[in-house]
């Protein structure tokens, strides 16, 4: 999409190799409508929301680039529901930009005559929502502070931010912590080498695992090994992180893992000096050597 174009609703950009869509939909269950990019296999399984904030409530909509170098979309009054809010990295004003997306599901605005690498004036990437696909980072920038996390949606039918976030916490030694709100609820052990120790192995056949850390950035990313799989994490509404998979050929997605995969698993279940049995009943117990606060707060695992 070039900038003397516009999209309107019921218009989609479709990528090159027809994994992703962009275009507009709506949640079930909600009359709002979304820019947002889905899979073409999977039309339901939506991977980024635009203006997840504030919701068109028509099929006005127009997803447009404005002459400031910012990706801009309106509803039927021209006001701006959501803008890209991108630095012009340009000189003059002949230099003309595209919106593209990728065959990685990343939404881009760039140089048209800029085909060297991933020099993008902005990117999709940048602000992910629930899902992590192939390619895109998990961590912090530390010379910008800019933080790439997965927030979940509110409900099914909302994905403005819910009250779930999914974060590398690059305190000390890296590690993936999932909170609700500011309560820690998992967190998944350090970094080994290969992989972080609390997460699930995956068939290394199927998935490549990296983290980058230096005086730049802290991320972790994952890849594919092979292109005919498809992959992503989601983080949904009930507070549950998802490893999903869709196999060439296959009719649904097929779940990898799932965190927290038990109750032992989310942190401070037992609270101080408690022990997570996940085949006892009651699963708490207390360590050698302590004794029960509370009876009554113990048999309901407060």
């Amino acid at each position: 999409m070039s900038q003397n174009q516009t999209m309107a609703d019921g218009d989609t950009l479709i990528s090159s190799d027809e994994t992703f869509v962009l275009g507009f939909f709506k949640p079930q269950d909600s009359t709002n409508r979304y820019l947002g990019i889905w899979y073409k296999r999977s039309p339901n399984t939506i991977v980024w929301v635009a203006n997840r904030e504030i919701p068109l409530t028509d099929s006005n909509g127009v997803l447009t680039i404005r002459s400031d170098g910012n990706l801009v979309l309106l509803n039927g009054t021209k006001g701006i529901i959501w803008s890209s809010n991108s630095s012009r990295e340009t000189q003059g004003n002949l230099v003309v930009l595209v919106a593209q997306l990728l065959g990685s599901g990343n939404f881009v605005l760039r140089r048209k005559d800029d085909f060297v690498g991933e020099r993008f004036i902005w990117q999709s990437f940048d602000f992910p929502t629930d899902t992590l696909l192939p390619g895109m980072k998990q961590g912090s920038n530390l010379r910008t502070g800019q933080n790439w996390y997965l927030t979940s949606w509110k409900n099914q039918s909302d994905p403005s931010p819910g009250e779930f976030t999914y974060k590398l916490d690059n305190i000390g030694l890296p590690q993936f912590v999932f909170r609700k709100g500011l309560e820690k609820k998992f967190r998944s052990g350090p970094w080994n080498g290969q992989r972080f120790s609390g997460i699930p192995v995956i068939n290394s056949t199927v998935l490549t695992y990296t983290l980058v850390d230096d005086d730049q950035e802290v991320y972790h990313t994952y890849g594919l090994r092979n292109s005919s799989v498809l992959s992503r994490l989601t983080l949904n509404e009930s507070g549950i992180v998802q490893r999903f998979v869709l196999n060439e050929g296959s009719s649904g997605w097929i779940t990898m893992y799932t965190l927290p995969y038990d109750m032992c698993e989310e942190y401070g279940k037992c609270g101080v000096n408690g022990i997570s049995w996940i085949n006892y009943n009651p699963i708490c117990e207390c360590l050698e050597g302590f004794v029960l606060k509370s009876q009554g707060d113990w048999d309901v695992l407060n």
